[in-house]
């Protein structure tokens, strides 16, 4: 897609966004948005599009680490419900509790007996969080063979990007068909009519994204708010002084640019 054609849907997508926000915030509503997919798949870069013109108090992204020793002795979703939204807020997790029928199966770091609870226990677990007003939106981002191998290499040689590779990726690469079976069955036991996956093909990244976004806008019913109109006031004069000169002598940054 021609950059200037997507920054233009973009930026109507993002005007979009702010009246959700306003209408979230003003209704006390609750959402949660589930960003699954493979390595490279362009969740951080939807996540970036999709909260860079919105406020973070109401958009609050969350991204956890490999659980802790504490945290493995827990329920596997504690950890998650802890993050979980209050009124006015939508919550968006860069990956979520569907780790559990991603990597941790895939690279056996959980047992069949609990991977497959999960998949039996997800969606009833799912139905009492919609039942408790949440709103729950889950998308998967479908990237393809050959694009995530491009994906791959050009972490590899960006140092911008190097930061992105782990060696848990190195390996996941190389496990294409266990991951594609992994999916294939998350998707068979957890789309339910209550919390049903939206699978977005992200190989056109700039494509993807505008989907994702139009996705959320329309699972998330709203209104646009009225807004009072704003006007400046008159900045007082009765304690005014020369501010320049209070600065004289302060450290200041050097002036390269």
């Amino acid at each position: 897609m021609p950059r200037k054609e997507y920054e233009k849907e973009l930026t109507k997508l993002q005007v979009e966004l702010c009246h959700l926000q306003e209408w979230v915030k003003a209704k006390g509503l609750r959402a949660i948005v589930v960003f699954e997919g493979r390595d490279t798949a362009g969740k951080g870069g939807t996540i970036k599009a999709l909260t860079e013109r919105v406020s973070p108090r109401v958009f609050r992204v969350i991204a956890l680490p490999a659980p802790s020793d504490r945290e493995k002795s827990q329920m596997f979703i504690q950890r998650y419900f802890e993050r979980f939204p209050a009124a006015g807020e939508i919550v968006i997790f860069d990956r979520s509790w569907y780790n559990r029928a991603g990597v941790e199966h895939v690279m056996g770091f959980v047992g069949d007996r609990e991977y497959k609870h999960f998949l039996e226990l997800c969606p009833e677990i799912e139905k009492h969080i919609v039942d408790a007003g949440i709103v729950l939106i889950k998308i998967w981002l479908e990237v393809g063979m050959e694009e995530q191998e491009r994906r791959f290499k050009a972490r590899i040689e960006d140092p911008l990007r190097q930061w992105k590779l782990s060696n848990m990726d190195l390996k996941s690469y190389s496990r294409w068909y266990d991951y594609s079976r992994a999916r294939d069955a998350m998707l068979k036991q957890t789309d339910s009519d209550h919390a049903p996956w939206a699978i977005v093909r992200s190989d056109d990244k700039r494509r993807g994204r505008l989907n994702c976004i139009a996705h959320i806008l329309k699972a998330i019913p709203y209104k646009k708010m009225a807004r009072p109109k704003v006007k400046l006031p008159a900045r007082e004069t009765k304690h005014a002084y020369d501010d320049g000169a209070a600065l004289e002598g302060r450290r200041f940054a050097e002036q390269r640019y």
